[in-house]
């Protein structure tokens, strides 16, 4: 059975997650505490403490993400278990180039705890928002963020994640305009998100030049599993390419949904949703019934994982 595992992006962050499986696996508690060393800071006590108004910061959310999500990968890993390809959605992303070997693992903490002040940085708070349009085509959503840009502000649809929602971002009055014209279009719902900043929209560019510099610090190794880069939705395992991409995706939309198509096409026939929350998993179920799910995110979920991968080959 061909299977991708793919990892989870920002917003699914929440307090207590992984405690179980620190308790439980001593490559848990290694990561964790290497995350710790790299950032100067306990990112730890964060995950499993809280307070939950530190742990959303974006500075502090995507390092948080990164290293629960790699250490679910590691368990599997140490259990037999390796993906066929990989893909992340936005800073899932950097997860998925540490498991395919492409960025080592504190190096991607640390960029990705500067990713996040460098993409808070970019615009000031307030200034920015984003909004998820549901249930209206991919086409009208793009003509009408086109429109509004051309006559109110800064607006653009930004995460294509499966059919029927689609994320816009921009300056908060055009991003408002917007939706409210995807109403009158339609759409089912129009949702301001609770986010700090408008996250892959043309703004963030200051943020991607900042990100260019940290990557140029870094090793960037060759995949030695096929990822499939939000940027494109296609498939690449260059090192050069992959960190051109990774300066791109901060400030360019994320094709989701053309990343799952791809690995369909490649073969792929199950999903391993690896890391918090099951967001990507229902984005799956969304973009094509047939594929087989499953997801790590506690000792639970892991038992029942481990179960359908054992099954699967």
């Amino acid at each position: 059975m061909k299977t991708a595992f793919v990892f989870p992006g920002q917003g699914s962050q929440k307090v207590g997650m992984l405690l179980d499986l620190y308790k439980e696996y001593e490559i848990v508690r290694q990561r964790f505490a290497e995350a710790d060393e790299a950032l100067g800071y306990s990112i730890s006590q964060l995950c499993f403490d809280g307070p939950d108004t530190e742990l959303v910061k974006t500075a502090n959310t995507q390092p948080a993400i990164l290293t629960a999500s790699v250490a679910c990968y590691e368990v599997l890993k140490e259990k037999g278990f390796t993906p066929d390809v990989v893909g992340g959605h936005s800073l899932g992303e950097y997860s998925a180039l540490v498991a395919a070997g492409v960025l080592d693992f504190k190096d991607a903490v640390y960029v990705v705890h500067k990713r996040g002040e460098y993409m808070q940085d970019a615009v000031p708070l307030g200034k920015g928002a984003m909004a998820a349009i549901l249930a209206l085509p991919r086409e009208t959503v793009v003509d009408i963020c086109e429109a509004v840009d051309g006559e109110v502000g800064s607006v653009q649809a930004v995460n294509f994640n499966c059919p029927g929602q689609i994320v816009i971002a921009g300056e908060t009055a055009a991003v408002e305009e917007a939706s409210k014209r995807m109403k009158e279009a339609g759409a089912k719902r129009a949702v301001m998100l609770p986010v700090s900043a408008p996250f892959h929209s043309r703004l963030m560019e200051p943020a991607a030049a900042r990100l260019e510099e940290e990557l140029n610090k870094i090793a960037i190794h060759d995949a030695t599993i096929p990822v499939v880069a939000n940027v494109t939705g296609q498939m690449v395992t260059s090192g050069e390419e992959i960190k051109k991409l990774l300066v791109v995706q901060a400030a360019h939309p994320v094709l989701w949904e053309d990343c799952v198509d791809t690995m369909v096409k490649s073969g792929v026939e199950a999903f391993v949703e690896v890391g918090p929350g099951k967001v990507l998993t229902g984005f799956t179920k969304k973009i094509n019934k047939e594929m087989k799910l499953a997801n790590v995110e506690d000792v639970a979920s892991l038992a029942k994982t481990l179960e359908f991968l054992q099954g699967g080959i």
